[in-house]
């Protein structure tokens, strides 16, 4: 079911992971923006847009990971936008002949056989350093970051005052910094003064999962989340609620992913308890 959270933008929110799919209405039809998860689901957005009278003439995927590059077959033949780094990180995963069970590795085992991979990655890069997607509907700036992912962007729809974050400010997961990276926790604090310095402009924002926040919402997740990074770069013990005991979303996994990060962050003398 799409849900309006701003004049001609919509989303529609799934079951498991509360992925935010948006739907930005231009003259001839919409940008689709990170579509998912399941096919059910995907099959179910197309029908609504075309009760809407609305086709998808574009696509987004804010990031190369696999429940923002998704595509199904009723969404249509649009051109699929992400930024070049983006692009190149699917273009490498793709070229590989078992990428389908790489990829089967990371879903989630009680929807896997419910996840269509037939068009999965098929992203077109936009020039390095292209700042709007191209397309006849509203502004959409580009704000890409090294935050979270490999060509991670996030989405200012500057006429509407709606922030696409990406895998960023969630009221319901915590901050998962490239741990690839070579400095993942400065990515991400870069990340976040990247999307600090757009705050003002902003009514309503649309986080990769999870709720839609307010204008008083942005800077109150971003200080959250600026917060939780910096406790796991000075090795201190996060209170962040979203792995706390009044935790409603992921109780079960979420703190194990904040042992995990701590782990791998930690100075190489206290992973091997060698002398520092």
């Amino acid at each position: 079911m799409l849900t309006q959270v701003a004049e001609g933008v919509l989303v529609h929110q799934s079951e498991l992971l509360q992925n935010n799919a948006v739907v930005v209405q231009g003259r001839a039809g919409v940008l689709l923006i990170d579509p998912g998860i399941q096919g059910d689901e995907m099959a179910c957005l197309a029908n609504d847009l075309r009760e809407l009278g609305q086709p998808v003439v574009a696509g987004f995927s804010t990031h190369p990971d696999w429940d923002h590059v998704l595509w199904h077959t009723e969404l249509g033949e649009a051109p699929r936008y992400g930024t070049a780094r983006c692009a190149a990180y699917m273009r490498d995963l793709l070229s590989n002949a078992d990428w389908k069970a790489r990829v089967a590795e990371g879903l989630p085992p009680e929807i896997a056989e419910e996840i269509p991979l037939d068009l999965f990655g098929l992203i077109t890069g936009l020039p390095a350093e292209t700042t709007q997607i191209p397309w006849d509907g509203p502004k959409v700036r580009i704000i890409e970051h090294p935050a979270h992912a490999q060509g991670h962007a996030a989405l200012l729809i500057e006429e509407r005052g709606v922030l696409v974050a990406g895998d960023m400010l969630s009221d319901i997961l915590i901050p998962f910094p490239d741990l690839d990276a070579a400095d993942p926790i400065e990515d991400y604090l870069v990340g976040l003064r990247l999307l600090e310095g757009v705050a003002g402009d902003v009514d309503v924002l649309i986080p990769g999962h999870g709720s839609v926040g307010g204008a008083d919402q942005v800077r109150a997740r971003i200080d959250q989340d600026r917060a939780y990074v910096r406790a796991l770069r000075d090795g201190h013990a996060s209170d962040d609620p979203r792995i706390g005991p009044s935790a409603t979303f992921g109780k079960d996994w979420l703190p194990g992913v904040y042992e995990w990060q701590r782990q791998r962050l930690a100075p190489r003398s206290e992973r091997d308890g060698t002398p520092g």
